[in-house]
């Protein structure tokens, strides 16, 4: 089975200089875990939600919440993100992403066409979905 059978189509996407306050949004309106950061459509990283948790402050929405903590969303996306990719094409096989999220200390996977351009995502829930459809089959 090739990765384009299982990826999202559906890349919700940030620039480099957009801050994390931004990011922040996106993810609690979508439900997303990972966004593609472009650059007039060149992917650039991707930046998690594990990311964001890790550069915000944890006071954020708690009575303890100062201006320092709010400071901390107008980071920018540019300083947190992943720069080196692993990217695969969308005829790759499904072994191929299980291979490189085992090799790699990533969660998901850019499925890139033949120019480069992101064209979707691949992530290890969309593996594991995947892998349990067969075994129910």
């Amino acid at each position: 089975m090739k990765v384009e059978e299982v990826m999202t189509r559906k890349l919700v996407t940030v620039e480099p200089d957009d801050n994390l306050g931004l990011a922040r949004d996106i993810f609690q309106r979508t439900g997303f875990h990972h966004l593609l950061v472009q650059e007039e459509g060149k992917l650039l990283g991707v930046v998690s939600d594990r990311d964001l948790l890790r550069a915000i402050s944890p006071h954020i929405g708690t009575l303890a919440e100062t201006e320092r903590d709010l400071a901390t969303l107008n980071k920018k996306i540019h300083q947190v993100m992943t720069r080196k990719l692993v990217t695969l094409p969308p005829d790759a096989q499904l072994a191929d992403a299980v291979a490189a999220i085992n090799r790699h200390p990533i969660s998901c996977i850019p499925i890139c066409n033949h120019k480069g351009e992101a064209i979707g995502i691949v992530t290890w829930r969309d593996l594991l979905r995947e892998m349990e459809h067969h075994l129910r089959a």
